[in-house]
């Protein structure tokens, strides 16, 4: 697909929190998403889609699915279904993006636990050679604004709550695997600030704190998708550990309204920002709210992290973001209660409208201490 050429870009004016009227009137029109065909990646899609841009997604398949993006395709989408670095290689010098969606990754739990060398390599790796790109692909060939996402896993096991973005982080032994992931993000992190520090590259680092809704699949260890599928199918919720680990759920379609908002803000540029909500809540809570949102007559089970996983698999007992900078930047607050979320993801399984059950109660926060 061959797209016409892209107005001239204008940089946004240097402020602190730009309006969106004024963000969204100075936006480029060519945008690339890596990985735009998974969860998160084709939320995003679809909001720059919406928003008038020409988009390229690039997706190897591994865990994103084509059902995800427009059925039939879309007069300013162009998919490309290979691996990220075959893709770049095949891009040529003519080839500018005014401004780029790093979503590639290996994530969740059981992949990182099961697969620690493809995750390693695929995210360190990846991050290397799309930051390389980055450098020389934006509008006439400077360097394109570029978004990393990362994750809350960077923090690892520091017992200092809320997280903030300037925070020490903690991680186990090389000798577990389950830290794998948090180190290749870090590592993603690191090579994105050395970008912008050593070329000028206008990077934003997103650390996306337990991003949930519709599209996301459970088979790599997520938790809320595989609450409601045992819902919707009758099954008891499988609850890893005790339970009383609390983590903190956002809808991904609030997730994805603040990214381009971010990117274009060149106050931004060169930092690193959480994204999430900061309402805190136990598993065995989150199970109880499937259960009474789908009206399920499903049970609870509680399964070991040694059956879950392996032995000496370590879990973080409480995981909360600092909110302060993101909300100072750009103001960026979550808007869809958990609720919405659980019976939209229920809607998106089983093709019938899930409407609140009798008696049903809106989610409960962990007050701070509970859950340590």
């Amino acid at each position: 697909m061959t797209f016409s050429p892209p107005p001239p870009h204008t940089p946004a004016s240097d402020r602190t929190r730009p309006s969106r009227g004024a963000i969204e009137a100075e936006i480029a029109n060519r945008a690339l998403v890596t990985g735009g065909a998974g969860f998160i990646g084709s939320h995003l899609t679809d909001l720059l889609l919406a928003g008038g841009r020409l988009v390229t997604v690039v997706d190897n398949l591994s865990t994103g699915r084509r059902e995800n993006l427009p059925s039939g395709g879309h007069q300013r989408l162009r998919f490309i279904e290979n691996d990220l670095s075959a893709a770049l290689a095949a891009f040529g010098p003519q080839d500018h993006f005014d401004e780029i969606y790093h979503l590639a990754a290996a994530v969740g739990v059981k992949l990182v636990v099961d697969d620690p060398i493809r995750c390693i390599e695929t995210n360190i790796d990846e991050t290397s050679r799309l930051l390389r790109f980055a450098r020389d692909h934006g509008p006439g060939g400077k360097p394109a604004p570029t978004l990393i996402a990362s994750s809350s896993e960077v923090y690892g096991k520091s017992q200092k709550r809320p997280f903030g973005e300037d925070d020490d982080v903690v991680y186990g032994p090389t000798t577990r695997s389950r830290w794998s992931y948090a180190a290749s993000k870090a590592i993603d992190e690191y090579l994105a600030l050395a970008y912008h520090a050593k070329h000028g590259l206008p990077a934003v680092v997103a650390r996306f704190f337990n991003t949930v809704g519709p599209r996301q699949v459970g088979s790599y260890g997520m938790v809320l998708p595989n609450f409601v599928a045992a819902a919707v199918e009758g099954r008891d919720l499988p609850i890893h550990g005790d339970g009383r680990q609390a983590r903190c759920f956002c809808d991904v379609r609030d997730v994805v309204e603040v990214l381009p908002r971010l990117l274009h803000a060149p106050a931004c540029h060169g930092r690193v920002f959480n994204i999430g909500s900061d309402r805190s809540m136990t598993i065995e809570q989150l199970a109880d709210a499937v259960i009474a949102q789908t009206g399920s007559r499903s049970g609870k089970r509680f399964v070991s992290y040694e059956a879950a996983y392996a032995r000496g698999f370590e879990d973080l007992r409480e995981r909360v973001p600092d909110l302060t900078r993101v909300r100072e930047a750009i103001g960026f607050s979550p808007k869809r209660p958990l609720e919405e979320t659980i019976r939209d993801i229920a809607l998106s399984m089983n093709g019938a409208a899930v409407a609140p059950p009798p008696g049903s109660f809106p989610v409960a926060p962990v007050r701070a201490g509970d859950a340590r």
